[in-house]
């Protein structure tokens, strides 16, 4: 008999994505959506869908995240975000593995769409998050933003696709920049760092210069070039902010 699985997903104004999110997952045998006061049709929809909804104040993304795993009723858990789709292909592999699991966690291979184009290089071609895990060897951290898995023991990378559709526009991936540049600055301070105008320019140099040259972005075209220079300014946006809260 294959082990139960809970779906947890976190929500902030995500009727965009969430019904596409959500029949992805409908084979799950829950799924539990921690909502942060969405104003628009996030929380009716996951209703519509038989979702467990907890209505929560927002405590950052890696004590949010903590606090749906504790609320899921299966110790199997598969983490996704709103903007994700599991792919029928990785759903089948996740159906198998649940029958008899050799690992205590496994990595999903995720392929993102950038303005709407698969991205193959920039260092997204890399991008395995540990999303499918089980609660009794470890659970997120508590960091504001860029949270992350403590797991104990080893995970299995998944190569069936994990699709990511982040920032169908450019507007988009500016407005979070602007609050993930924010929210990174807060987290630097409370670790007693400190920045200046030239080593804000210099990180942004050389976060662009390593997506473009050495992680093959201008293989992606047009868009990858926007992509390298937009992310080179979400660094620097990052370490500005930091000086700024520093004087």
């Amino acid at each position: 008999m294959a082990n139960l699985l809970s779906v947890i997903i976190i929500t902030l104004n995500e009727e965009k994505n969430i019904e596409r999110c959500l029949k992805s997952v409908l084979w799950a045998d829950e799924i539990v959506v921690l909502d942060s006061a969405s104003k628009d049709r996030t929380v009716e929809i996951c209703k519509k869908f038989g979702c467990r909804v907890i209505n929560i104040e927002w405590q950052g993304f890696g004590a949010t995240k903590k606090r749906a795993v504790n609320e899921a009723a299966h110790d199997w858990i598969l983490s996704i975000d709103a903007d994700e789709e599991i792919t029928d292909e990785l759903k089948n592999q996740i159906q198998n593995i649940l029958k008899n699991p050799l690992h205590n966690g496994y990595r999903l291979k995720r392929n993102s769409f950038y303005l709407g184009k698969m991205i193959r290089h920039c260092g997204w071609n890399r991008d395995y998050p540990l999303r499918l895990f089980n609660r009794r060897f470890g659970n997120f951290n508590e960091k504001i933003v860029h949270e992350s898995f403590k797991l104990i023991g080893d995970a299995e990378k998944i190569d069936a696709p994990l699709l990511h559709y982040t920032y169908p526009t450019v507007q988009s991936h500016i407005e979070r920049m602007d609050n993930y540049s924010g929210l990174g600055a807060s987290d630097l301070l409370q670790k007693g760092k400190s920045s200046s105008i030239l080593s804000a320019i210099f990180r942004g140099l050389v976060k662009f210069i390593k997506m473009y040259f050495i992680r093959l972005g201008f293989l992606d075209g047009k868009v990858g070039f926007v992509l390298c220079y937009n992310s080179a300014f979400g660094v620097f946006l990052k370490y500005i902010k930091l000086w700024e809260k520093n004087r």
